[in-house]
């Protein structure tokens, strides 16, 4: 990869005619390692020269698709500066995550930090519209944020309809790490933040992280004492999960495990801004249409 990136950018196609960056000037090589960052990128009309982890995108983000070109700059903790150098970027996007790297990152560029996930950052989803309105205004894309901040209230207001006049369960969501462990998704967190905009309740009702997440053992699911609640977990699940779970008499004593109180969906990241809020929003509503 990295060759094949080095002689890509030696041959001038991502930076032909591009002109030195200067400070105030709107920047026009970024690059991104984050990616709720990229996605929103993606949503004001701006292709990242790079992402960070870009190889995984497909698994966890999903949508909106990477265009082809973009380079991945490897792992965000470890990324790849040799190819980060050769890119000339005028701006680097990051978050307060990986702020260990700053110094190395501010050494090559300038580098917009913004803090969605922080522990005063409050409640994810706010932070997420209010970190879109900065950076697009960082790189003059005001109107094109302001666009796309009105379609994706507009969105979120239409899974409300769609779901209203119905009596919704408590739902509760899910990462499984493995057949006896997961995280569980509460307030301040995105995924509760969406359920507050769609008038449904989380089941869940720990405090969670900043992140927005607790990690439990699945003994700890019955703590949801409601018997209507639904619980959701989220795709990529490591491969040995669901036939555990089946032979697992924990797993078999659980509310969840009745008929049509557990479901796969597919990935939503839940570490992501406005477009990764919006298809968890419409898988959700989609799967609570159809249970109806």
């Amino acid at each position: 990869m990295r060759r094949r990136a080095l002689l890509h950018l030696a041959g001038g196609s991502l930076l032909a005619g591009a002109l030195p960056a200067t400070a105030g000037a709107i920047p026009r090589r970024i690059v991104s390692l984050d990616y709720g960052i990229a996605s929103t990128l993606l949503s004001l009309g701006v292709v990242p020269a790079a992402v960070a982890s870009l190889a995984d995108w497909p698994k966890w983000v999903v949508e909106p698709a990477m265009p082809d070109g973009v380079i991945d700059l490897g792992n965000s903790w470890e990324v790849n500066f040799e190819i980060l150098t050769a890119l000339k970027p005028d701006l680097i996007l990051t978050t307060p995550y990986l702020d260990a790297s700053l110094p190395r990152l501010e050494a090559v560029s300038r580098v917009l930090r913004l803090p969605v996930f922080s522990p005063d950052g409050g409640a994810i989803l706010p932070s997420a519209i209010a970190a879109t309105r900065v950076l697009a205004e960082r790189i003059g894309r005001a109107a094109e944020g302001e666009r796309f901040l009105a379609d994706a209230d507009a969105a979120f207001e239409a899974c409300r309809r769609r779901l209203a006049g119905r009596e919704q369960p408590p739902l509760a969501f899910v990462n499984f790490m493995d057949a006896r462990h997961a995280r569980i998704y509460g307030p301040p967190g995105m995924f509760h933040g969406v359920l507050t905009r769609l008038g449904l309740v989380n089941a869940w009702t720990q405090e969670s992280n900043y992140w927005g997440f607790q990690t439990i053992g699945i003994e700890e699911l019955a703590r949801v004492r409601d018997s209507r609640a639904r619980l959701f977990a989220l795709e990529p699940l490591p491969p040995d999960v669901l036939p555990k779970l089946a032979e697992s008499p924990l797993w078999q004593a659980l509310p969840f495990a009745r008929p049509g109180h557990f479901e796969v969906m597919p990935a939503a990241l839940m570490f992501g801004m406005v477009n990764e809020a919006l298809r968890f929003a419409r898988l959700l509503t989609e799967r609570l249409e159809a249970a109806a």
